[in-house]
């Protein structure tokens, strides 16, 4: 074994690099001064992976949505026993998620980190599917799904992907619905399991008090051989135009929630650049930070709960929109001035003084990500799935350019191709 070490001259920190003939991409991030140890396995297979075929296949596939969440719960299910459970007997604590993309399986240890990873490994590898498993787990994800559907945090974000988007399967639910999870069965859990769960389409990633070289001769005892399954992936056409301007919903709720999403337009099926990560963080920094001219209107106005106000980047194969949310007893006011002074960046652009604000406080947090087990695992896993490597982002932060972010940000933001969501509370007149 020869693994590629990649080498941080900011951090001053490496990591280790190697595709196994298994198929597997892994890495390995030591923090020896850390006590923790923490293991992510992912798959390239989200949500929106609801129509592919093989290669050697001449029609696709069609898959009801909620499989890949269905698949992750499914996968814990072993012949010898429930995997959390094997997983309580070493003290490590194990999780998994699906998100529109991926789905991952992880745990964190301080001790016993070779036996937990072997679970990890063989688990992941070794599907068990029955019929009684299935319809067991059936009534488990519709309380689920119906739990999230009373969930304001997440309707408001749906049912804004749903106004952003005509086509895309981002707009639909990664848990799929009570009616659609009803036609899943073994079957197509194995389907899809063999599609997707190749070690050639997925990536482990280990971080913290660890010996790359044990963990990487540990790791090769506990692989089999994954033959590289060719998977097309079908995504059909969206329009740079949104599906409608404004969503509402009501739930038992005392203040309203909302988002307001920009929508950008996005090749078929391809990733963001990390020069587009980069630039588009500062963008929003610069702009909604809580020493922005918009924060500070939005305070003013009343037009949100203050804690409450957030930003995030929403971007995978084929989709980006830059999200605003808060709680307000005025949303549409607050879109109205998360709007104007969106306007206002782009006629006048953002000025020098605030670019190297907001390029310092993005640094910062991005510094502070590397003193984290848990979030370098799952940024890894990120990025080795979309294709990028994760010290590149902290070098494009550091030389990035003033005259740079008012060019980038003349292709973001476009007020007249946003949508506003919010849940109103059911009483509200």
């Amino acid at each position: 074994m020869n693994p590629k070490k990649i080498t941080s001259e900011i951090l001053k920190e490496n990591y280790f690099n190697m595709k196994h003939p298994s198929g597997l991409d892994i890495y390995v991030y030591p923090k020896k001064e850390y006590n923790s140890k923490y293991a992510i396995i992912g798959s390239n297979f989200g949500s929106i992976n609801n129509k592919f075929k093989l290669k050697s296949e001449t029609s696709y596939t069609n898959i009801p949505d909620g499989t890949a969440h269905y698949l992750e719960h499914k996968l814990f299910e072993t012949k010898k026993g429930d995997a959390f459970e094997l997983f309580a007997k070493t003290g490590a604590s194990a999780n998994a998620y699906t998100s529109f993309e991926k789905t991952a399986y992880l745990f964190s240890c301080a001790d016993n980190f070779d036996k937990s990873l072997e679970i990890l490994l063989n688990f992941v590898q070794s599907p068990y599917f029955t019929e009684q498993g299935v319809l067991k787990e059936r009534g488990i994800i519709s309380q689920e799904i119906k739990m999230y559907n009373d969930s304001p945090d997440w309707k408001v974000l749906i049912n804004l992907l749903g106004a952003l988007y005509k086509n895309h399967p981002v707009n639909i639910d990664i848990a799929g619905s009570v009616e659609s999870i009803s036609k899943i069965t073994p079957e197509t859990l194995y389907q899809c399991y063999n599609a997707f769960y190749s070690l050639n389409n997925m990536c482990l990633c280990i971080v913290g008090n660890v010996d790359y070289m044990k963990v990487f001769e540990m790791v090769d005892k506990n692989l089999k051989f994954s033959p590289e399954v060719e998977i097309e992936r079908f995504f059909p056409d969206e329009p740079y135009e949104i599906a409608k301007k404004e969503i509402t919903e009501r739930l038992d709720v005392e203040t309203s929630v909302f988002n307001i999403g920009f929508k950008e337009n996005i090749s078929k099926g391809q990733r963001v650049s990390i020069k587009d990560l980069v630039y588009n963080d500062l963008i929003i920094n610069a702009i909604s930070s809580k020493s922005s001219d918009m924060y500070y209107d939005l305070i003013k106005t009343q037009s949100i709960n203050e804690l409450s106000f957030s930003n995030e980047y929403l971007e995978g194969p084929g989709y980006a929109s830059v999200i605003f949310s808060g709680e307000s007893q005025k949303p549409e006011k607050a879109c109205e001035i998360i709007k104007k002074h969106i306007e206002k960046a782009h006629q006048n652009g953002i000025d020098k003084k605030t670019f190297e604000r907001a390029k310092k406080y993005v640094y910062g947090q991005s510094l502070a990500v590397f003193n984290s087990v848990s979030s370098i695992a799952n940024l890894q896993l990120d990025f080795a799935l979309s294709g990028k490597e994760i010290f590149k982002y902290l070098e494009t932060l550091k030389n990035a350019d003033y005259n740079e972010l008012n060019t980038q940000l003349n292709k973001k933001l476009d007020i007249n191709n946003s949508a506003l969501s919010v849940v109103r509370p059911k009483n509200e007149q």
